[in-house]
């Protein structure tokens, strides 16, 4: 009989792992396929529909070049997520999710537009025209504006879609996210509300490998499947957030 290589990969990455019974979220028991050692097993063959209909979503994205924000705060994930979103120059938050990133967008951005200013003074070595002590100050502010928002440089408008890692621990950008009507993807393990997501991936998102190998799958997908870079005379005019 064929297998399903996919399904192989997701096994062999220790993706089935989910939690106990106990702290399994209600929407989540339609993804479950057994339990093994006090350990909920997670049904592969439904991950990967839904890993395949998470992809389609990716691949309509990547075709309009739309803007994916990346996010994980857990320690296990974070450079999966950085290395997911460099790939394709897009923004990520690996840490602390700052609260009104999406609803408060207007004001990120004019910290955006601080960092990227004293960036540019520095690059062109232009802070020598301040004293000692101002330039303290100022690298000291770059260095905090950095650590909260230097994964979202470059991100001039709301995100077109969320991809999570752990939307259970990320609720704060969840709740925003629907706030606003952005579409998410997650990978979320059985102690997560699928209800909230609109591409739920259940998997073991407790794993580097499990995490990495849906993170690299999303990367490879819109990488492929990227649309011609738009022009100034191509491109929509983009609504500007107050």
């Amino acid at each position: 009989m064929d297998t399903n290589p996919v399904i192989d990969k997701l096994f062999s990455v220790g993706a089935h792992f989910g939690y106990a019974p106990s702290k399994r979220h209600p929407s989540a028991s339609r993804y479950i396929f057994g339990t093994k050692g006090g350990v909920e097993l997670i049904d592969l063959e439904k991950t990967a529909d839904c890993l395949d209909k998470a992809l389609e979503f990716v691949q309509a994205l990547a075709a309009d070049r739309k803007t994916v924000l990346f996010i994980s705060g857990k320690a296990e994930s974070r450079e999966a997520v950085r290395r997911a979103a460099d790939k394709l120059g897009q923004p990520y938050v690996a840490g602390r999710w700052i609260g009104g990133t999406l609803t408060n967008f207007g004001e990120i951005r004019k910290r955006l537009n601080r960092l990227q200013e004293i960036s540019d003074l520095k690059e062109k070595g232009e802070l020598n025209r301040f004293t000692k002590h101002e330039r303290l100050l100022i690298d000291r502010e770059m260095n905090d504006l950095d650590l909260m928002f230097g994964g979202l440089r470059g991100m001039n408008k709301l995100p077109d879609a969320l991809v999570i890692v752990d939307p259970k621990r990320e609720q704060a950008a969840v709740l925003e996210a629907v706030q606003m009507h952005i579409p998410t993807i997650a990978i979320l393990n059985t102690d997560c509300n699928a209800r909230q997501i609109t591409y739920p991936v259940p998997a073991n998102d407790a794993s580097l490998q499990s995490v990495a190998y849906l993170l690299d799958e999303v990367a490879r997908v819109y990488a492929q499947h990227q649309g011609p870079v738009k022009t100034a005379e191509t491109a929509p005019a983009t609504p500007v957030v107050a």
